[in-house]
């Protein structure tokens, strides 16, 4: 049995079919974790969610941003982004049962010894808070009130965690923090606009894995989400968004049976997205 974490797909499921012959992927022996944003901004999102719909238990995903916009976009609360490519997706056949599957997936994974997410965790937050605030999330997208939860979601307000916060404020900063996160104050103010790199941080703001006595320090987080940051191995942290959407490669990190990284596999990936094109958020 093989363990596998990739990064940020995005839609682009030529390369992750090309990724997974190349770690001969069995669906009968071997367990992939996506790290968020299957879809969006590349040319076959309906062709990824399939793949992995297909794989049963043997792909578990999180949600990452863009996911979370394609829900939104589907059922009339957010309009379309210029540069999304979500249609290939709303206009299927199937389009009821691929998005059904997708408000099934995880906001948050404990595994392996790795806490996975698609964005960041709060300094203020340690692994046992961050799975039950993701927990609240995961309800909200698979509850009754689905289309009010995907309504209020946008919005960088409030920017700080407070656990006094209730309804649609409480869950818009979880949302963010998970999917959305990559700079934050020592307090946990979250910066939601900057996307460059480690040197673009914000005057007073860090990589929100660089915050001093952050609470979840002592255990292994794996990410994506942060395309313009590339591969990233700490022994706090992994990065995996290496920029496949941009032209950049599809990254999977074997793992071996105590959850440690062993492997970094790599494939090469076609611009999917037009030079000088805004990075997403």
């Amino acid at each position: 049995m093989a363990l596998y974490l990739i990064g940020d797909v995005q839609g682009c499921d030529a390369a992750l079919g090309r990724l997974l012959e190349k770690i001969a992927f069995s669906p009968s022996r071997d367990t992939l974790y996506l790290l968020g944003d299957l879809v969006n901004r590349g040319p076959a999102s309906d062709a990824v969610l399939r793949r992995l719909m297909g794989y049963g238990d043997s792909a578990k995903c999180l949600l990452g941003n863009h996911d979370l916009s394609l829900l939104a976009v589907a059922h009339g609360c957010r309009a379309p982004h210029r540069n999304d490519t979500m249609d290939l997706v709303l206009l299927a056949p199937d389009r009821g049962e691929l998005l059904e599957w997708l408000r099934w997936r995880r906001m948050a994974i404990l595994a392996h010894g790795l806490l996975m997410v698609h964005g960041g965790v709060l300094p203020q937050w340690d692994v046992t808070r961050t799975l039950k605030l993701a927990a609240e999330v995961e309800a909200a997208l698979r509850g009754p009130d689905l289309v009010d939860f995907l309504a209020h979601m946008y919005g960088n307000e409030p920017a700080h965690w407070d656990e006094s916060l209730t309804g649609a404020d409480r869950l818009r900063v979880i949302v963010n923090a998970l999917t959305r996160l990559r700079f934050c104050t020592p307090e946990g103010d979250m910066d939601l606009r900057t996307s460059g790199g480690l040197a673009d941080a914000p005057p007073g703001y860090l990589p929100w894995f660089d915050v001093p006595d952050r609470k979840t320090a002592a255990t292994t987080i794996a990410f994506g989400h942060w395309s313009t940051l590339g591969f990233l191995q700490r022994p706090d942290i992994i990065a995996l968004d290496t920029g496949c959407v941009w032209g950049g490669c599809l990254s999977a990190l074997r793992l071996d049976a105590a959850g440690a990284p062993h492997e970094l596999i790599q494939v090469k990936c076609e611009q999917a997205r037009a030079p000088g094109a805004s990075i997403p958020t």
